[in-house]
């Protein structure tokens, strides 16, 4: 595991949105990484993004948000995307999942 952990008071100011569209940055870095081999890079993007669902989850928590559920099976659908030899066959559907929050993000920050 690496040392890397998110400050959580700076990130309970994003939006969701914004969080999962940062999450999203790092889930796409682990899926790169395992694509080319780099164990090294991989664990790195893995830790980050497990620490950033991790932050989201503990401020849905607090909240009783509705959310919680769907960022914990993303968590749940993550993790089992590296262990379980389904990689090849759902590794785009995961990333473009996160992916649509970092487009909802964006094209919110530009209304």
């Amino acid at each position: 595991m690496t040392k890397y952990q998110i400050d959580r008071q700076i990130w309970a100011q994003y939006t969701i949105f914004e969080q999962m569209g940062n999450i999203a940055s790092e889930v796409g870095r682990a899926i790169n990484a395992q694509r080319s081999g780099n164990t090294k890079r991989f664990i790195g993007a893995f830790d980050r993004a497990l620490d950033l669902i991790d932050a989201t989850v503990e401020i849905l928590a607090k909240e009783h948000s509705p959310r919680l559920r769907e960022v914990l099976l993303a968590r749940e659908e993550f993790t089992r995307l590296f262990f379980d030899g389904t990689f090849d066959s759902d590794a785009e559907a995961i990333e473009r999942y996160f992916m649509t929050f970092a487009i909802a993000a964006r094209k919110s920050a530009n209304i």
